[in-house]
């Protein structure tokens, strides 16, 4: 067996009363999401009880995803469970830094809000744009059906036969209906705007003024980088900042993580979208997934049934 890596959940996982169990069950978390609510009031009604629309708004989403990616593991430390690497996906990854150990979690939460205003002051300042996830037609397929379109560009790089495409709406709407008569499945993605893609770039620079405000270290476990597919050196701001603006390589993360031993990861955060993405990379490691006190039970029987703990 080899090494246990943690993967926090990514945007668009959100929904209504993630994180409630967590913060009833541990103590780690509840320490967390009260710091969290002092920090930014209404945070803890919106995770718990906000609907679908009010957590879909970018500026709550962020700030919400991550105390629920963070608790979960942070629940799952309180259990003996210590990853040797973890990564995030897009959003996930303030929380992997912040577990890390690059700043504190409180930090973590202030930057991730921070991070969810510009994105959504982006959003509302561009044109109007969209996001789709392109299914069973391969990398190249995308760039070329992309490039028919103005402002439409492939920028999730999930799995096999799965890329995500930011831009237009009008043009991801023609898009969806390219990628279903070249036999493809287009799915739009419940999110905000055009995220990883040149529409980003004032957020990329608001994010900037604003990381110049904490202090930023390198992390204490390999952390890995959506911008790199490797992990973080000491230039933890930089690529916070243009990571924002520029595709994630998530594929070629995990086939990194999996070429340096790591055989066992553990999903933390809401849904089950990363377990079903590494799957898909490979078939001979295995996934877990922790959202809630439920999950965090299963996932530490099956840790120990394996040994892995």
């Amino acid at each position: 067996m080899g090494k246990i890596a943690f993967v926090f959940s990514g945007q668009g996982a959100q929904y209504p009363g993630m994180g409630k169990s967590l913060y009833e069950t541990s103590e780690s978390a509840k320490k967390l999401y009260d710091a969290a609510e002092k920090i930014r009031p209404g945070t803890l009604a919106q995770s718990f009880d906000g609907t679908e629309e009010e957590l879909r708004i970018t500026s709550n989403t962020q700030p919400c995803l991550y105390l629920v990616d963070l608790c979960a593991a942070l629940a799952l430390r309180e259990n003996g469970v210590n990853p040797s690497a973890v990564a995030g996906f897009s959003l996930g990854e303030v929380a992997a830094l912040a577990f890390g150990g690059a700043y504190s979690c409180e930090d973590g939460f202030r930057i991730v809000t921070e991070r969810g205003k510009a994105m959504q002051k982006a959003c509302e300042e561009s044109e109007k744009t969209a996001m789709c996830a392109v299914l069973k037609l391969s990398e190249e397929k995308v760039r070329e059906l992309c490039g028919k379109y103005e402002k439409t560009y492939p920028v999730n790089f999930n799995c096999p036969g799965q890329v995500s495409v930011s831009g237009l709406e009008e043009s991801i709407n023609a898009l969806m209906e390219d990628v279903k008569s070249e036999d493809g499945r287009a799915v739009p993605l419940a999110v905000a705007g055009a995220f990883h893609s040149p529409f980003m770039a004032g957020a990329s620079l608001e994010f900037a003024k604003a990381l110049s405000g904490f202090a930023l270290k390198t992390p204490e476990i390999p952390v890995y980088s959506n911008l790199t597919a490797e992990p973080y050196g000491d230039n933890v701001a930089e690529s916070l900042e243009n990571q924002i603006k520029n595709p994630v390589l998530w594929q070629k993360t995990i086939e990194s993580m999996i070429a340096e031993g790591y055989t066992e990861f553990i999903e933390v955060g809401a849904g089950k979208t990363l377990c079903g993405l590494i799957k898909k990379i490979s078939k001979d490691v295995s996934t877990y997934s922790v959202e809630n006190a439920e999950t965090l039970c299963e996932t530490l029987t099956a840790l120990r049934e394996k040994g892995a703990i």
